[in-house]
């Protein structure tokens, strides 16, 4: 028996934070990061570009660097960023340049 299969996600709702204007830096920045992380970890696991995902092989065409990826790459990064800043904030957090 799945000892999961009655797991439900339950995500901080942070629809109701307002972000501070001025943090598409900080968004793009964080983006790259989120990516980087990603691909460090895939090349360490011995995975290596390939022009399509084959996991038997253990090839992925995101490993490339972050302003070389398709904008629908960049556009799932930046959403793990902006929900990233929307929990701290909720969190009480102030984020200061």
């Amino acid at each position: 028996m799945n000892v999961y299969m009655n797991y439900i996600p339950k995500p901080l709702d942070t629809s109701n934070i307002v972000l501070p204007k001025g943090l598409d830096e900080l968004t793009e920045a964080l983006s790259k990061n989120v990516h980087e992380v990603w691909a460090a970890g895939r090349i360490a696991e011995g995975w290596k570009y390939g022009p399509v995902r084959d996991d038997l092989k253990k090839e992925h065409p995101c490993l490339v660097p972050y302003e070389e990826l398709p904008e629908e790459e960049k556009s799932y990064d930046r959403a793990t960023a902006l929900s990233t800043i929307m929990f701290i904030i909720s969190k009480g957090y102030t984020i200061k340049q």
